[in-house]
């Protein structure tokens, strides 16, 4: 009699992927057809942040990565979303053959323990759920295009004029307590130094530039062993190495999306291949660098 096949966690193979799974499957396969994803410029065009198509709620914590890299699967322009039931209330539906995106929803657990000494302790935790989600981009109803307007006439005035949120993001950086020197045409963090070198600020060719590759250093050097305590030991070429350099990737896309200074980044496309190697082997290291990623975020500019 043929059987079943089960995974560790005791899927049917027949199932098909798990959430976590596809979330994975999706940045594998545009890593292979050589899309860095996240690396896209502030656009205000379509009202900057990923919030909510119906309430405006914006999406936080490592969200807006798997947000962005939803945005490129598709195509679309608009950082709107809602989820199949609320869009349903409005006789708003998914089109044939469109796609979710599933997204990270924390759930909080707790419970008693007792000790040694027979006291009562509460123990509390948090776990996160994959939700699903679709952009505006992929429903279809009669309300839609009113709700698109709605939301984009009370985003769009969010957006702060370019030198005001230059001027943001270089008070946010500057007040980050690694010094900085500037010279030479190389950007990178000495760890054994606790020093961030960037090129003179002419050298780069345009202010957004150069504020995304300073969020990325500083994201670097959040895992100083005085704060995150990462490990930053790693030769380049190393496991290790290429990823804290996701880690970094990641955690400058978060300031990016915070400081609304984008994450138009270059020079790491070497990495690709050991970010593929990574994810292939075991899927849970997306989850611990988007951990890593969001904590480094949080020290820099915490999530309003």
């Amino acid at each position: 009699m043929a059987t079943k096949t089960r995974s560790r966690r005791g899927r049917k193979a027949s199932e098909g992927p798990s959430p976590a799974e596809a979330i994975v499957a999706d940045l594998i396969s545009l890593l292979e057809a050589g899309t860095t994803p996240w690396r896209k410029p502030w656009e205000a065009s379509g009202g900057g942040h990923h919030v909510n198509l119906l309430s405006g709620h914006r999406y936080s914590g490592a969200n807006p990565i798997l947000l962005t890299l939803g945005m490129h699967l598709r195509g679309s322009a608009l950082p709107f979303w809602c989820g199949f039931a609320e869009a349903k209330k409005l006789g708003i539906f998914p089109k044939k053959g469109s796609k979710a995106v599933r997204i990270l929803r924390p759930q909080l657990h707790s419970r008693e323990e007792e000790g040694e000494g027979g006291e009562i302790s509460l123990k509390s935790w948090a776990s996160f759920r994959p939700v699903a989600i679709f952009n505006s981009s992929d429903l279809q109803g009669e309300a839609l295009e009113g709700l698109i307007a709605s939301r984009k006439a009370i985003e769009e005035p969010q957006v702060r004029p370019e030198p005001e949120r230059h001027a943001a993001a270089e008070a946010t950086l500057s007040a980050w307590c690694v010094p900085i020197s500037r010279a030479g045409d190389r950007a990178f963090y000495m760890p054994e130094l606790d020093r961030i070198q960037l090129p003179e600020r002419h050298a780069f060719t345009s202010s957004t530039g150069h504020y995304a590759t300073w969020a990325h250093e500083v994201i670097h050097s959040t895992g100083h062993n005085s704060r995150l305590k990462r490990n930053l030991s790693g030769a380049m070429g190393s496991h290790s190495y290429a990823r804290e350099e996701l880690v970094a990737e990641l955690g400058a896309v978060l300031l990016g999306d915070r400081l609304e200074i984008g994450a138009a980044l270059e020079g790491h496309a070497a990495y690709m291949g050991h970010w593929i190697e990574m994810l292939k082997a075991e899927q849970r290291v997306l989850f611990q660098v988007l951990s890593e990623a969001r904590q480094a975020a949080d020290l820099i500019c915490p999530n309003s």
